[in-house]
């Protein structure tokens, strides 16, 4: 539904990004079971740390702050996103669009930043191992990660600020949720000028966070012939776990932002897939990761697993 030759007052957008996917009731049952899962990883390692003041450490701090940033990251789309495929709730208001536009930037920038303070920390940690505590408190990680927020929330504005005076000619978004790229396409303007702003912007922000991650890697591997064989067994675990975090997050994204500025064309699906990848990739990945291969939590899992089984 549109008008072409009219700009129109808007009260709802029609999301209709999943006209042209196959099976789309089976997509968002797989969408639901992994949303539940990301969602219940993250609360599991939150409680956990919360309730644990022998965790109240940086490390674990951090750990529970990108626990909060995956519920926020992966909840800002995906009930959308089911709703449709699930329940056929395709439409949304306009200021719940540009909420969601905002909350949806956040997360994404948010999660960048906490990967990026997460190797800040573990680089600390192996080249300073005797000031480590010195230089990196609680409350500086907490002081510090309240900062990041801050910016955070400043990057995420100027997509909504952008949109939000432009006049729009059509009602139906083209892809599954109220991301820039859709709604900047249902306006009467030309988009290709604000596609390039946002990109420069996320640029900015994607190569900056990379970019400190790779010097922090290589400050890592710069140590490793000083350290003991025990030692080194605790930094590959450490570092294993952050790449897979980092990997699962970069990489859509790098394609989605970067390459399709360069003349990468993918079709609806293939964004699609890699919008929805991006989402809920690093929100189910990070928890159990960090569960998995961190000793203390894994540990407080298992000693809840064997006290339900013994009791029952």
């Amino acid at each position: 539904m549109s008008l072409q030759n009219a700009s129109i007052k808007l009260t709802y957008f029609i999301i209709g990004g999943f006209d042209t996917v196959k099976r789309p009731v089976a997509v968002g049952v797989v969408m639901l079971i992994t949303y539940l899962l990301a969602v219940f990883a993250s609360m599991v390692n939150i409680i956990f740390i919360v309730s644990d003041k022998q965790l109240h450490k940086p490390m674990y701090l951090l750990i529970c702050s990108l626990a909060f940033v995956d519920i926020l990251y992966t909840s800002s789309a995906t009930p959308t996103m089911i709703g449709v495929l699930l329940a056929g709730v395709n439409t949304i208001s306009y200021v719940e669009c540009l909420i969601q536009m905002y909350v949806y930037q956040v997360g994404a920038t948010m999660e960048m930043f906490s990967l990026t303070i997460m190797a800040f920390d573990r680089l600390i940690a192996i080249i300073c191992p005797l000031q480590y505590h010195s230089y990196l408190t609680n409350t500086r990680t907490l002081v510090f990660t309240y900062i990041v927020w801050i910016v955070a929330c400043s990057f995420a504005l100027f997509p909504p600020v952008t949109v939000a005076p432009l006049p729009h000619c059509y009602l139906r978004l083209r892809y599954s949720f109220c991301d820039f790229a859709a709604v900047m396409r249902t306006t009467c303007v030309n988009p290709e000028k604000y596609f390039n702003q946002v990109a420069i912007l996320s640029f900015f922000v994607s190569f900056f966070t990379f970019t400190f991650i790779c010097l922090s890697y290589c400050g890592i591997l710069f140590f490793v012939k000083i350290l003991s064989n025990n030692d080194k067994k605790k930094m590959g675990s450490t570092l294993v776990s952050h790449l897979i975090c980092v990997s699962c997050l970069y990489c859509p994204q790098f394609v989605i932002v970067i390459l399709t500025r360069f003349g990468v064309v993918l079709t609806l699906e293939e964004r699609q897939g890699l919008l929805i990848g991006t989402i809920l990739g690093p929100s189910l990945v990070n928890p159990f990761v960090y569960c998995l291969r961190t000793k203390e939590i894994k540990s407080k899992i298992f000693k809840i697993f064997r006290k339900v089984t013994t009791a029952g």
